[in-house]
């Protein structure tokens, strides 16, 4: 792994799941105290940076009546809906302020659904890009998060998912997606454990004469 081949994957850091008032935020901020993933995607944000790895916001956005889905939303969907999440141009739609994308960071635009390949060019642009690492945090890790790690696993990056960079509604739902399902189709490790990889490619060994 190398930082200028790898790319973090932030997926919906948006108020709405992220800070108190958000629509969604009740639902997640006991899974998000429990693996501090603010602060932790802060570090790792910062350090990534650093580093020269490629940081990717993929953030999820829909019109004011929501006419990008169906008439009849069911599943996960319909909660967004319901809850008027997301809506585009709201404060609920913003990514965090934590996390605002700087000038080298990419936006991924056009995520109406879960996976984050699907209705979007992440792919073209990570394979523009020479991106062969990819590492993933956000919401939700059983729902988005989860989706994406499996369609990057097929399209053969080498995924990473960040456990302590996720949440989800519960904490059961949260050990259970990190411990059975992330194992089958990425690489789990923690913020720091990725970083200490990440950084460690680039130090030069020491040839001894």
């Amino acid at each position: 792994m190398k930082p200028i081949t790898t790319a973090i994957i932030f997926i919906e850091f948006q108020n709405d799941f992220t800070t108190p008032g958000g629509s969604l935020h009740d639902a997640v901020k006991t899974v998000m105290k429990q693996t501090n993933m603010l602060a932790h995607a802060e570090d790792l944000v910062r350090q990534a940076r650093m580093a020269g790895a490629l940081i990717v916001h993929v953030p999820i956005s829909f019109t004011e009546n929501y006419r990008e889905l169906s008439p009849r939303p069911y599943g996960i969907l319909k909660g967004v809906v319901d809850s008027n999440s997301f809506r585009q141009g709201s404060w609920g739609a913003e990514i965090v302020d934590v996390l605002r994308p700087q000038a080298e960071d990419i936006v991924i635009e056009g995520k109406r659904g879960l996976d984050g390949f699907v209705s979007t060019n992440l792919d073209f642009v990570l394979r523009q890009r020479g991106i062969t690492h990819v590492a993933l945090a956000g919401f939700l890790t059983n729902c988005c998060v989860e989706s994406t790690m499996r369609t990057a696993y097929e399209y053969g990056y080498q995924v990473y998912t960040l456990t302590d960079c996720t949440a989800t509604v519960s904490e059961e739902e949260q050990r259970l997606a990190c411990e059975k399902n992330f194992p089958m189709f990425s690489h789990p490790l923690t913020h720091q454990d990725f970083l200490e990889q990440l950084l460690t490619a680039e130090v030069p060994e020491t040839v001894e004469r």
